[in-house]
């Protein structure tokens, strides 16, 4: 995971989107294809075995049905992550899956511990409860020592394809849940730690250090133990795992070299904001908003209220021009207004949650909120670069 990112390991480079959920990307690396082809590969020969039909199509559909639930498996993981952000008013991009896992990827950081560890513990217990719901299930069906067998990928009598694919769902769960619990930041248990000892603290600086010190800890520990697998013959787990090992230390070193957070923290987004921002009322028809602010002001967007001054939402010239001349009279802004938890900000914010926003990036400014949700100020690049040189 790498700034701003919470999830099973870390971010790919480019990706195919592939559906939303929630109106969150759903989008996966090329790498991830290359991860599905080796677990169904792999799996298709012990279902071969497991039915006597090696080479056959049923070993094969049994394989792939698998590799589909631990893609669930790690998108759900995902989306607790992702829906525990957006509790909390953070918002979710993009969910991104690769080879050596997935990510969700936040638009700003927490802004306090217990948020940090709400959204970090979200994803584990996700991955805990499908673990446990797969064991009840495989219980259940084939008794506790026939599940064990299942599990441990012994081939008996009683063990047929669905429970086997139980059996393994249960099975890699349970591991991603425990490695995903390691203290390394920057996995889900280091960044559990990072809250845990920012609360103690009071710095968050401070606690992005010490988790990064355990996530160095543990990725030079990965990358021995995977070099030492390879020497001994898994020379495929081998590699992998000191593959994690070079990402974990490599994410954990940046980490631990970062202070700009740290200078930061201590300045909020009402220090620096324009209080008087200029806002178009949404019951204001489209042809009056496009003569009295875009023509008068030559901006492409505004922020738009309703009536008791709550901020609703963006209104971007394009949109508006898009509208036939003949319908603006009668085109209210609040219909044509984009609406995203993403483009506004607490007034009460810290002002290095903003670094990196890509709503920042896209508008050059957000909108800063009161407790009520109304607009009380905009705070733009500008001013956040004015803040950074200071």
């Amino acid at each position: 995971m790498h700034l701003r990112t919470m999830g099973v390991v870390f971010a790919g480079g480019n990706s195919i989107t592939l559906f939303r959920v929630a109106g969150i990307r759903i989008a996966v690396d090329w790498s991830w294809f290359l991860f599905l082809f080796i677990v169904i590969f792999w799996l298709s020969g012990f279902f071969g075995d497991l039915l006597g039909n090696p080479g056959g199509i049923e070993p094969y559909i049994w394989a792939v049905i698998s590799a589909a639930g631990f893609f669930a498996s790690i998108l759900l993981h995902e989306l607790g992550h992702a829906f525990a952000a957006r509790r909390a008013g953070i918002g979710i991009s993009t969910i991104r899956l690769w080879l050596f896992g997935g990510v969700a990827e936040m638009q700003q950081e927490s802004d306090s511990p217990g948020t940090e560890f709400k959204v970090a513990i979200a994803g584990p217990v996700v991955t805990a409860l499908i673990a446990a719901a797969m064991i009840a299930i495989g219980i259940q069906a084939q008794g506790v020592e026939g599940f064990r067998d299942a599990v441990e990928m012994r081939i008996t009598p009683d063990t047929n394809g669905p429970i086997a694919v139980v059996a393994w769902l249960a099975a890699v769960n349970v591991l991603v849940l425990g490695f995903n619990l390691l203290p390394a930041f920057p996995m889900d248990g280091g960044r559990i730690v990072r809250a845990i000892a920012w609360k103690i603290t009071g710095k968050r600086g401070s606690a992005t250090r010490f988790a990064a010190g355990l996530g160095r800890i543990f990725g030079f520990l990965f990358i021995g133990l995977g070099i030492l697998w390879a020497l001994n013959g898994n020379v495929f787990s081998g590699l992998w795992l000191a593959m994690i090992g070079f990402l974990v230390n490599g994410a954990a070193r940046s980490a631990s070299k970062s202070t700009l957070s740290e200078k930061l923290e201590q300045v909020t987004v009402s220090q620096v904001m324009d209080s008087e921002p200029v806002a178009i009322p949404g019951s204001l028809d489209t042809s009056r908003a496009l003569e009295e602010y875009f023509l008068r002001f030559g901006w492409s967007w505004f922020p738009v209220v309703d009536d008791a001054g709550a901020f609703i939402g963006m209104a971007l010239r394009d949109n508006f021009e898009a509208v036939p001349e003949i319908e603006r009279a009668n085109t209210p802004v609040a219909s044509l207004v984009e609406r995203d938890p993403g483009f506004s900000v607490a007034s009460t914010a810290r002002l290095d949650t903003l670094l990196g926003n890509p709503n920042l990036r896209r508008f050059g400014a957000l909108m800063v909120l009161d407790e009520a949700g109304s607009l009380a100020g905009v705070v733009t690049v500008e001013q956040v670069g004015r803040a950074l040189r200071a």
